[in-house]
């Protein structure tokens, strides 16, 4: 049996697919039923929402200023649902799930089955994301828990999980890893490739510790390009365990000298903390070693 959604909430899917046919495929309706809960949904707000393009539909200019109000109050009804499932101490409902891409590979596959074999009911969602975008979602509830590193988590619930070392990394046959470990001035001999702002806090915060300047050649908010771009001999880069235990491939690592490390985490806002979202962090605790 499907879930019913509500017209907010379809209103929302034709937002993300840009037509009524691929939102009735990812709701399981059909493209008419849809048209008309549109159609429906204008007429109650006494606005046009979509245009008719070619390939489908598109936002009027007066539909993308009631966005947010309509993710408000789809927010607001999930969190309903969730605090009726709470009353009941029962763990089902929406588990929405701010993730990065290390994470999100290596831990959110065993998360998923571990909900699929023991909580059939709980429904798992996984937003990707940075950690300024997982930060900003957390705060207005568009998710219930975010992967965090203690360094943006200020103002938020966080329960630290696995302190994860910072490392140098370069292609195969670099000088470096003749060393056992890199201080960041040699490091920064060579044009360094690094992740964006916001996705990487961390980083950016050790390179304005250090009084040397890198030549920062390429910046990507991606851990495979980066991977790809080392790994093909256009610079060098700093990264983390976790990243490299899931993407590196054809790279060297040595630990940096003095070592530093990030704190990954779990967070939630102050006001908000699910019996579901609560049981992936106990799952978490036991696991994440």
């Amino acid at each position: 049996m499907k879930e019913q959604k509500d017209r907010y909430e379809i209103f929302l899917k034709v937002c993300e697919t840009g037509s009524f046919s691929k939102a009735a495929e990812a709701l399981n309706y059909t493209q008419s039923g849809i048209s008309q809960m549109m159609a429906g949904l204008e007429e109650e707000l006494g606005v046009q929402l979509f245009a008719r393009v070619k390939r489908g539909v598109s936002l009027t200019d007066n539909g993308a200023r009631l966005i947010p109000y309509i993710q408000e109050m789809v927010n607001q009804k999930d969190k309903l649902r969730q605090a009726a499932f709470n009353i009941n101490n029962k763990i089902e409902g929406k588990l929405r799930v701010g993730s990065f891409s290390s994470i999100t590979a290596l831990w959110m596959p065993d998360v998923v089955h571990f909900f699929r074999e023991n909580y059939p009911k709980v429904d798992v969602e996984i937003f990707d994301g940075n950690y300024d975008e997982i930060r900003d979602w957390i705060i207005h509830g568009q998710v219930d828990c975010g992967f965090l590193s203690s360094i943006v988590a200020n103002d938020l619930t966080f329960y630290p999980l696995l302190n994860d070392p910072l490392c140098a990394v370069f292609p195969e046959g670099h000088p470096l890893a003749a060393k056992n470990s890199v201080t960041l001035p040699e490091l920064f001999e060579y044009p360094l490739i690094i992740e964006t702002p916001g996705c990487d806090n961390d980083i950016q915060h050790l390179l304005t510790k250090c009084p040397v300047r890198p030549k920062i050649s390429y910046s990507f908010r991606d851990d495979t390009l980066i991977m790809s771009f080392v790994r093909n001999g256009l610079g060098v880069t700093i990264s983390q365990e976790l990243v490299l235990k899931a993407f590196a491939r054809g790279v060297v690592s040595r630990p940096l000298s003095p070592s530093c490390h990030r704190t990954l985490g779990l967070a939630f806002s102050k006001t908000a903390n699910s019996v579901v979202s609560q049981t992936m962090l106990r799952y978490l605790q036991e696991t994440i070693h």
